[in-house]
Order: structure tokens, then sequence, then C-alpha cells
């Protein structure tokens, strides 16, 4: 997955962390219930974005724009 992950165009990459058993391998400390969730989201980017060779805030920047489009969400003030 790794690997694949540079594939993934930047105006369609989403990051999210809905798998609830699934919490990245590598997060340090690994939380007591073993469970994923949001508050994990920054760690994921960064995975990503060292993963596709670019900076977090462009991989954060680039996975905000494709969910706005995705669901259809703006900010009030770009109305």
């Amino acid at each position: 997955l790794r690997e694949l992950v540079r594939e993934i165009p930047a105006n369609r990459l989403l990051l999210e962390t809905d798998g609830p058993y699934l919490v990245p391998r590598d997060l340090r400390p690994q939380p007591a219930d073993r469970r994923n969730e949001p508050a994990f989201l920054p760690h994921i980017a960064a995975a990503v974005a060292a993963c596709r060779g670019e900076p977090v805030e462009q991989c954060a920047a680039n996975a905000t724009a494709s969910t706005r489009q995705l669901f259809r969400l703006w900010h009030a003030s770009s109305t």
C-alpha cells in the first residue's frame, strides 16, 4: 500500500480513520483499547505524505480539497 499511495492523483486522495480496529501499526504509544479514532488523523496524514514524498501540509490540503469536492462542502466565505 505504501508504494501504491504514490499513484493516487492528488485530487482524488482522501484520508480517514473509520476502521475502528485498524490502528496504525507505527503509532506510538499504541492506545490501550486498540481503537482507531479521528485524533490519529495527523499521524495518518504524515505517514501518507512521507510515502508520497510531499510535505504533510500539501498532503493535508489535497485531501481536504478532495473531501470537500466529493461531499460538496465549501467554506461559508467561498459561497
